[in-house]
């Protein structure tokens, strides 16, 4: 083989997408069985590998030489074979470094507070003194410095996550409250799907700058390409693959009063870009075995809205999704964050006189004037955009297109 992947790949699915955008290179994912990494390093079948857990110190005696980045840190990630010498470096810490400079969160003599005490951890340390940090402080679960007693650090002005609290499927979960940090001035999560972890989500909404870990994974992987081939590849190219990746995984949620279009214009948007329609009323009916009038005639509308609330956080945790909601989802709170975790979410709006009624339970109990005087605040505060459908499905369906692709 030529490049590749050594380690737990099924995290790392992205990788050769990524490495073939960046290179002109076949890239392909080894998962090896740990028992058979000493004889693919002794025969050196391959001209560069990127290595991931439960690799990263294993492979670090294998190596003739290791870079002294990758040697402070204990770990190497990229193997390069140079006329049979093979020399391992550390590529994450580009990435992360890349990260912080590409999210405006400055370091230089700033008090560094890092979530996780793992591998990932010490790549985050190395990076931030290299960047300058006055003081880095590592959070653990059992550490001198642990979850419970957060307030010692009050005074920290970054905030680095390099555990997994949050990631995929465990979406919704955040490692700690960043009002424990009241000087706060940048957040970086290395998580990169969903695209906004609960962490991040907080900080968006106090005006702090963060990034989840999508741009670190691009950044790393264009330093290893660097190495691989020894050619340099501009930062451009480098945020061409990153929103290319962004706009893969990227939602697409619609909301708006009931009867406004949001499937048939979702079943087309899913369709010009590529991506899986969800209707989450009918995901809502399939889980009830009932059409919605029923649930809501039976059981009330606090039954429907809980069941409303657990089709969203399933729904919004997928990538890469159109996801149609009912007219009613922005009415509980709790629904905003699995929506905008993954995703860019429209209005769409239409005028009250072209709403039907016919078999939407609250539309028919409720005067829709009311309806919307009630609802427009919230749609208002959920929505990225707005998107008028008062012409045709197509001109709707462009004119969003354009704004997404826009993003």
């Amino acid at each position: 083989m030529e490049y590749g992947l050594l380690g737990e790949t099924l995290g790392h699915s992205f990788s050769p997408q990524i490495h073939r955008a960046l290179a002109d290179y076949d890239y392909q994912l080894y998962p090896t069985p740990p028992d058979a990494v000493e004889e693919l390093f002794r025969r050196r079948a391959f001209k560069g590998l990127n290595v991931t857990i439960p690799y990263k110190q294993t492979v670090i005696p294998l190596c003739g030489e290791v870079d002294p980045r990758a040697a402070a840190i204990g770990a190497v990630n990229t193997v390069v074979n140079r006329d049979g010498r093979l020399i391992g470096y550390n590529t994450d810490i580009d990435g992360l470094i890349y990260l912080a400079k590409r999210a405006g969160v400055e370091m230089a003599g700033k008090k560094v507070i890092v979530l996780g005490s793992g591998g990932t951890s010490r790549t985050a340390r190395a990076a931030a003194k290299e960047l300058g940090a006055a003081q880095v402080v590592v959070i653990s679960r059992h550490g001198e410095d642990n979850y419970e007693n957060l307030s010692r650090h009050a005074d920290a002005q970054v905030v680095i996550n390099t555990t997994p609290v949050g990631m995929y499927p465990r979406c919704g979960a955040s490692p700690v409250s960043l009002e424990a940090f009241p000087r706060l001035e940048g957040v970086l999560d290395v998580v990169y799907n969903p695209l906004r972890t609960a962490l991040l989500m907080e900080a968006e909404a106090r005006g702090v700058p963060c990034s989840c870990g999508l741009p670190m994974l691009v950044a790393q992987a264009r330093r290893a390409a660097e190495l691989f081939t020894g050619a340099s590849i501009p930062d451009e190219r480098l945020e061409e693959v990153v929103s290319s990746l962004n706009a893969q995984m990227r939602n697409v949620v619609l909301i708006g009063m009931p009867g406004c279009g949001k499937s048939a214009i979702g079943r087309n948007l899913a369709r010009m870009l590529g991506k899986q329609f969800l209707d989450l009323d009918r995901m809502i009916e399939e889980e009830a075995r009932k059409p919605i009038p029923r649930i809501f005639a039976e059981e009330g509308e606090d039954a429907f809205r809980a069941l409303e609330s657990r089709i969203v956080r399933e729904a919004g945790a997928r990538t890469g999704c159109v996801l149609s909601t009912g007219g009613g989802v922005v009415t509980r709170p709790e629904n905003y964050g699995p929506l905008h975790q993954n995703g860019v979410i429209i209005h769409i709006v239409r005028s009250l006189e072209k709403l039907p009624t016919a078999g939407r339970p609250v539309s028919q109990s409720t005067d829709l004037h009311t309806l919307w005087k009630r609802r427009e605040p919230l749609y208002r505060s959920f929505a990225d955009l707005t998107a008028d459908n008062n012409g045709s499905i197509e001109e709707a369906v462009r004119s969003i297109l354009e704004e997404v692709n826009g993003l």
